[in-house]
């Protein structure tokens, strides 16, 4: 088992370096005007190596965060190459970018429950 450990080890500092350098790319040097105020929240790196899921978390409204997942969606060749070059990496995996609602769900549910509260006293 510490075989599978250690390649557990791995995956994990490749999607850390991943979010690491795919946040860079989103804080200024993509040029898309359809790219909004982007944070990657998470990398999931299949058990391959070959693809990686982006979840992105956008500010603003639904319109502005189609709109940045359409830029992201027409710049993943070149955030791939960019990412593969600063990594080192030969064969950087395939990446799909998805909308991360979790934090919009849990500020909605700390609302509802700041309601609830209000309600009881």
């Amino acid at each position: 088992m510490p075989e599978q450990r250690s390649r557990e080890h791995h995956f994990e500092r490749v999607a850390d370096a991943l979010r690491d350098e795919i946040s860079s790319l989103l804080e200024g040097e993509l040029a898309d005007p359809r790219i909004g105020l982007a944070t990657v929240t998470e990398v999931k790196l299949a058990s391959d190596g070959r693809s990686a899921r982006i979840l992105v978390s956008v500010e603003g409204d639904d319109d502005e965060a189609q709109q940045t997942m359409e830029g992201l969606a027409a710049a993943k060749g070149y955030i791939r190459r960019e990412v593969g070059v600063r990594l080192g990496m030969a064969h950087p995996p395939e990446m799909t970018f998805h909308l991360d609602r979790s934090q919009r769900m849990q500020a909605r549910i700390d609302e509802l429950l700041r309601r609830a509260e209000k309600r009881k006293k």
